[in-house]
C-alpha cells in the first residue's frame, strides 16, 4: 500500500506552460514525492482553453523537476473537480494499492477536494497550501471562494446520489 498524490489542474498558459497556481500545485506535489519515495503521483485535468491537457503539462514539469516518469499515472480527461475526483477514484480502485491520498491544490480548493475523496472512503492528507494570492486580485480570490462555497455542497450531493445509484 502506498500514498497517491493527486494534483488538481489549473490554467495552462497559451505557450503550454503552467500558470502560477498550477506551478505551485506541482511544486508541492514534487516536494511530497521527494519526501515519500514510494508515493505515486496522479496529475489530473483535461485540456483547457490553451495548450495540452493540464495533466500532461504537470507530468512534463514533474519529470523536469527530477521525478521519475514511472511514478506518474495521469488522468488527462477531467473537465472539473468532481469529474477529476471520479476519474481518479476509478483509476485508484483499479490499481488497488492506495493507502491514502495527498491532495495538492490551491488553499481555497482543498476543502472541497478532500471532502469529495473522503466521501468515497479515502483517507486524505492536505499539505499546507500557499495562501499567497500571487498576481490574483482580492476580487478574483473572493469569486473563487464564493464558487467553492456553492460547489462544495453541490458536488457532494451529486457524488452521494451517484454513489447510491451505483450501489
Amino acid at each position: 500500500m502506498r500514498d497517491y498524490i493527486v494534483i488538481f489542474g489549473a490554467a495552462v498558459r497559451p505557450n503550454g506552460k503552467p500558470s502560477l497556481a498550477l506551478r505551485r500545485r506541482i511544486d508541492r506535489a514534487a516536494a511530497w514525492a521527494r519526501a515519500h519515495p514510494s508515493a505515486m503521483i496522479v496529475p489530473t485535468g483535461g485540456a483547457g482553453e490553451h495548450g495540452p491537457p493540464e495533466a500532461k503539462v504537470m507530468r512534463r514539469a514533474l519529470i523536469d523537476s527530477g521525478i521519475a516518469a514511472r511514478r506518474i499515472v495521469m488522468e488527462p480527461e477531467g473537465r472539473d473537480t468532481l469529474e477529476s475526483v471520479l476519474l481518479c477514484d476509478r483509476l485508484l480502485r483499479a490499481r488497488a494499492d492506495c493507502r491514502r491520498l495527498v491532495v495538492c491544490t490551491s488553499a481555497y480548493h482543498q476543502l472541497r477536494c478532500g471532502l469529495l475523496f473522503r466521501l468515497l472512503g479515502y483517507e486524505v492528507v492536505a499539505p499546507k497550501a500557499s495562501s499567497s494570492l500571487g498576481r490574483m486580485a482580492w476580487k478574483s480570490y473572493g469569486r473563487m471562494l464564493a464558487r467553492e462555497f456553492i460547489a462544495l455542497p453541490y458536488d457532494a450531493m451529486l457524488l452521494l446520489v451517484g454513489k447510491r445509484q451505483r450501489a
